[in-house]
């Protein structure tokens, strides 16, 4: 590709017509109502808007920035490998999963931002006053260089400069790779909340990473060429199932790390923990865990995956949209059941359940990221799509 390429000649005239047009303005309606109101919220009062509380401070905003900053480093790994390693299947989809993985992270961050009352306040003392015995430092530290990487990543693979876009694009990955354990371990190194407390949840976030990624890889992939109304190409085929594979390896690993998490916190648990664990198998949460998680999140895309043996990309994507699906309860889940047994279960006058519900403003900033995510893939194929073919890759 030439470096000094215009950006008229990256676009994708078929990412154009009416059909997608409607399409991206829904996105981006969605996308200015649900943020609208977040932004709101700094107005009104963030206790008027959400539903969270001094007992449950965090809730479905917070749930919803894991899960976009999870698939976010899941799709800067998948890329990185399909970068480095050029001769692999997945390499053809690395150019897409670099931007995808930056549209993620926005979405996260978009949802973070208007979680906290101050984020200003974050954006000021990170640089001023680092912490860096704060995971949640850390965390916010490592994600903003990571997409600072990305970006210049993206730019050099634009520009044609692809030495440059496979250096800065390793630093990311690995930035990534830092954030998405320092995430985990935000809420593993809590020794208050049994639920959430030891060694576990870093790897298991990585892995859930990767999961993500892999899935959001196909299902955006294959939505990309059912609106250009063209059909996959065998090198993009090959690449999607490859990471068909990754996809269904990862949700065998996260099945069997969730099966053994219950193991280990009823047998050798505290009582909280096996509370929390009740809460989700048999208690309020036991229909967001058994149906959206277990049923649709793992069991029938592992299912769909083995038995269509990954030939039709349309299964391939209906998987992956399953999983993407049960990856955001799992993420709720993970999130509101460790808050629901107080943290002084037994005394005098304290409820044995602090109930949650997500409030009618936090389901519209979870919309409006969701809204941001979508017009944000619309518009980098529309801008870049010739840069996300086989025959563009490097």
């Amino acid at each position: 590709m030439d470096a000094n390429v215009s950006i008229g000649a990256l676009a994708e005239p078929r990412m154009a017509g009416p059909a997608v047009n409607k399409l991206a303005l829904l996105s981006l309606l969605f996308m200015a109502a649900g943020l609208g109101t977040g932004v709101a919220g700094f107005f009104v009062g963030h206790d008027k808007l959400y539903a969270v509380t001094r007992e449950v401070p965090w809730g479905i905003l917070i749930s919803t920035y894991a899960f976009f900053a999870i698939t976010s480093t899941g799709l800067c790994l998948l890329a990185a490998i399909g970068h480095a390693f050029g001769g692999t299947p997945i390499a053809p989809l690395g150019n897409r999963a670099v931007f995808l993985s930056i549209v993620t992270i926005l979405a996260a961050f978009s949802v973070i931002g208007l979680e906290l009352e101050s984020p200003w306040r974050m954006l000021v003392y990170n640089v001023i006053s680092p912490n860096l015995t704060s995971n949640i430092w850390w965390m916010g530290t490592l994600y903003g260089l990571a997409v600072g990487c990305m970006l210049v990543e993206f730019l050099a693979i634009l520009t044609g400069r692809f030495g440059i876009a496979l250096a800065i694009g390793s630093v990311g990955a690995l930035s990534e790779v830092g954030a998405n354990t320092n995430l985990g371990a935000v809420f593993a190194t809590l020794a208050a909340r049994p639920f959430w407390y030891g060694a576990q949840l870093p790897v298991y976030f990585l892995c859930a990473a990767v999961m993500s990624g892999a899935a959001a890889i196909i299902f955006f992939t294959h939505i990309s060429y059912k609106l250009k109304g063209e059909e996959v190409d065998a090198g993009t085929m090959a690449g999607l199932v490859s990471a068909g594979k990754i996809l269904l390896l990862t949700i065998f690993l996260l099945a069997v790390a969730t099966v053994w998490r219950f193991v280990s916190l009823y047998t050798g648990g505290s009582e909280l923990g096996m509370i929390a664990s009740d809460h989700l198998l048999k208690g309020p949460l036991a229909t967001n865990f058994w149906l959206f998680e277990v049923a649709v999140g793992m069991v029938i895309p592992m299912a769909v995956l083995v038995f269509t043996r990954m030939k039709s990309i349309a299964a391939m994507s209906a998987a992956s949209l399953m999983v993407l699906v049960g990856g955001f309860f799992q993420r709720y889940d993970l999130v509101v059941a460790g808050h629901q047994v107080p943290v002084f279960y037994g005394w005098n006058n304290l409820p044995n359940y602090l109930g949650y519900g997500p409030s009618a403003g936090e389901l519209m900033v979870v919309l409006g990221g969701i809204g941001l995510a979508f017009a944000g893939f619309l518009v980098g194929e529309r801008l870049f799509g010739k840069v996300f073919r086989h025959t563009a890759h490097h």
